[in-house]
């Protein structure tokens, strides 16, 4: 079974990606699993850029093929923020109950589809022999004007999915997985990995 190294050390991303995986022939090791303490520096523009970033650095130092994804929500009101800085919005020590509270706040005045929001998740893939491929995908949605839900974890209770008539924050594991952004972006990326280990053997 070929070794692919996600590089994160988000424990809620790592358990999304292993419920999506478990159906793939890949042994998916974390960055701690595969022994690996450093911290990246994640100074591209976009996801696509950050992603890349990540996932090459974890290939060079261990030679394994390596995924990386970069996501975050973006605020239409809000012109697009906190986008790429959604993990380090109003710092990086901040609970997201309060980074959640600050955007209902600022959208206080926004009705309707000014409430407009999105979660993006670019992914890459790193392989040894120096390729490297992105995919990306997308969840549209409205900013709630409250919290609900405690599934899911950081901005989930406050994007509401008008289709669904709840925050992906209500939903269960099994339906977010299935429409989330991250669940779209890694069906790609299963069939990007599929190609580049064929391409392997």
């Amino acid at each position: 079974m070929k070794k692919v190294i996600f590089a994160t050390t988000n424990k809620n991303k790592v358990r999304e990606v292993n419920m999506m995986m478990k159906d793939f022939d890949v042994e998916l090791q974390t960055m701690g699993e595969a022994g690996i303490n450093i911290d990246i520096v994640e100074d591209g523009k976009t996801f696509e850029e950050n992603a890349i970033i990540k996932a090459k650095t974890i290939m060079e130092i261990t030679g394994e093929i390596a995924i990386a994804d970069d996501s975050g929500l973006e605020v239409d009101y809000l012109d697009g923020a906190p986008g790429i800085y959604s993990a380090r919005f109003l710092g990086e020590d901040t609970s997201y109950d309060i980074k959640n509270n600050y955007i209902i706040d600022k959208l206080k005045d926004a009705k309707g589809k000014e409430r407009s929001a999105r979660f993006v998740c670019a992914m890459a893939v790193a392989f040894p022999n120096g390729k490297i491929k992105t995919c990306k995908g997308t969840i549209e949605g409205l900013i709630a004007y409250e919290q609900k839900g405690t599934n899911g974890f950081g901005y989930d209770p406050i994007v509401y999915v008008p289709e669904y008539e709840m925050t992906t924050g209500e939903m269960a594991p099994e339906l977010k997985n299935s429409i989330s952004h991250r669940g779209k972006a890694l069906e790609q990326m299963k069939e990007i990995l599929k190609a580049g280990l064929e391409e392997e053997c």
